[in-house]
């Protein structure tokens, strides 16, 4: 179990950077929620629903500049049973513009998963940003 949750969150990370919308649609929920909290910025969302987490994911594709990573690491399988589970994840994230390689924000992820038919699904992301964007 722990090996499918940790790749469900590789999975997402992966899909993100890429903008696979087939992937993100099959990692995520039909209702899944994201709450993003960043120092002197507060708390962004939930973005409720998967259609909405989509536009969401479509409009930072649209407005960042180089190739953005989402690197996980450190994750942990907090609490799970058989039809949920809370994974926690570090983040650094980076961008390449081919000129330089800058580490943007690091964070910690919180993911709440839920099996389906297709496998692990997340249901609630939240991340809580070190630095603001």
């Amino acid at each position: 179990m722990i090996a499918e949750l940790q790749q469900a969150v590789a999975s997402y990370a992966h899909a993100l950077d890429e903008l696979n919308v087939p992937e993100l649609e099959a990692v995520l929920t039909e209702d899944t929620t994201w709450t993003f909290t960043m120092p002197r910025q507060g708390v962004l969302g939930p973005v409720a629903g998967r259609t909405a987490v989509l536009d969401f994911i479509r409009d930072g594709h649209t407005a960042q500049t180089g190739r953005v990573r989402h690197h996980l690491g450190n994750v942990v399988v907090t609490t799970a049973d058989a039809a949920t589970a809370e994974v926690r994840a570090y983040l650094v994230q980076t961008r390449n513009t081919g000129e330089s390689i800058q580490t943007i924000s690091t964070g910690v992820y919180t993911f709440g998963l839920r099996r389906s038919d297709g496998g692990w699904r997340i249901a609630e992301l939240t991340l809580t940003l070190d630095n603001a964007l």
